[in-house]
Parts: structure tokens; sequence; C-alpha cells
């Protein structure tokens, strides 16, 4: 690991307590829903990161398709698994939010049902990339990332276009949104970046670690068949 990686991991472990502190303390409590709302401040921000990572995904499947590079091929299964993390955050938080406000746990509401086709998608990828030994398994995983960043945006202004169960953006939607309660929002997505940040750098410098064991271990075999 680079010099950088320690400070990274420190950095995202102070943020994330101070984020804690601000999501659970300082964080003014909803009229309406009490002490619940406070899940807000991380299913939000898991859906925003996870939004990222799989933008990311979508790009660096586009520039493999182009390229063949295998950096780009990294990027796009480091960014896939991650994001996949943090999306099965959001899947999660989200009916134990919705049990004591909407009284049920899941409804299949235009936001949800994208949420968890967005999430079956990429759990799809990660199979096809761990089980599938083909050589062209890279382009069949590129071209189904892209399937997936598609729905992307679908997610995202689901709300937006269609009505349903789930309640409307209350940043950038029309919404209102308490000004405290929007610092603390953004200061735990700061902190869920972080944390995304060292995961992704994490797996990546693991990528670059397996492949070139796996590269060792084709020579060797290579130079055993021909002795």
């Amino acid at each position: 690991m680079k010099r950088g990686f320690p400070i990274l991991a420190i950095v995202t472990a102070l943020l994330l307590s101070f984020a804690l502190y601000q999501a659970l303390i300082v964080a003014p409590t909803e009229q309406t829903m009490g002490n619940v709302q406070r899940i807000f401040y991380y299913h939000v921000p898991s859906a925003w990161t996870a939004f990222l990572l799989f933008a990311i995904n979508f790009v660096a499947s586009i520039l493999y398709l182009i390229k063949r590079s295998e950096k780009a091929d990294m990027v796009a299964l480091v960014s896939a698994e991650v994001g996949l993390v943090f999306c099965t955050v959001v899947l999660i938080t989200g009916p134990i939010w919705a049990r004591p406000v909407w009284g049920i746990w899941w409804t299949w509401d235009p936001r949800l049902t994208l949420t968890f086709a967005l999430w079956l998608i990429y759990v799809a990828y990660l199979l096809l990339r761990r089980f599938s030994n083909s050589s062209q398994t890279a382009i069949l995983a590129a071209i189904l990332a892209i399937l997936g960043g598609l729905d992307v945006p679908l997610d995202y202004m689901a709300i937006r276009w269609w009505v349903g169960q789930h309640p409307s953006p209350v940043i950038g939607g029309g919404g209102s949104l308490d000004p405290r309660m929007a610092d603390v929002l953004l200061i735990n997505w700061a902190a869920f970046l972080c944390l995304a940040w060292l995961l992704s750098w994490t797996r990546y410098e693991l990528e670059i670690a397996s492949r070139k064991v796996e590269e060792a271990h084709a020579m060797e075999s290579l130079m055993e068949g021909l002795r």
C-alpha cells in the first residue's frame, strides 16, 4: 500500500465518527417521524455513493470496450463491487425506515423497483465475472454494466417522473429540508465518499496483486509445458 493509505484510513475513521455524532446527536429530530428519520443520513448518502460508483463502472466499461484497457477493466470491477455494497445498504435501510413510517416493509414503487433491479444487474455482473472462464467474460460483463449504468438515471429520476410511495426529493426537487439537516446529510455523504474511496483503493490494489499472481502461475505452467 502507498504511504497515503494510512492517512486516508485515519481521515475516514474520524469523519465517520464525526458524521455519526452529527446524525444521532446534532441533527434536529424530525417532527413527524421522530428519531427513526435519522436513518435518512445513511440511506440517502449510500444511494448517492452507489450511483456515483455505478457511473464510474459505466464509464470504465465503455473505455474497456473501446481500448481493451486492463486498468479500465479493473476500475470497472472494483467500482461495481463497492457500489453493490452501498446499494445493499440502501435496500436494507429503506425497509427499516419504511416499516414504522409507511406500515409496510416493501412496495413495488417505481423508485424501489428500479433500485432492486439495479442491485440485481450488478449481482449478475459480479457472478458473471466470478464464475465464467470464457475469454469473452470481460466483454460480456462490460455490456451488462452498461445496461446497469443506463438504469442509474432512471432510478434517480423515478420520484420526479412517476408518482409512488417513495417521498419526493428534499434537495433539488422542490422539497424543503432544515438547513441543519442538510449540513448533516452532506457531512455523512463526505464520510461515505471517503469510505468508498478507501474500499476501492484497497480492492484495486488487491486486484493488481491477484492478476500478477495469476500471470506468474500462467508463466510457470507455460515454462513447465516447454520442458
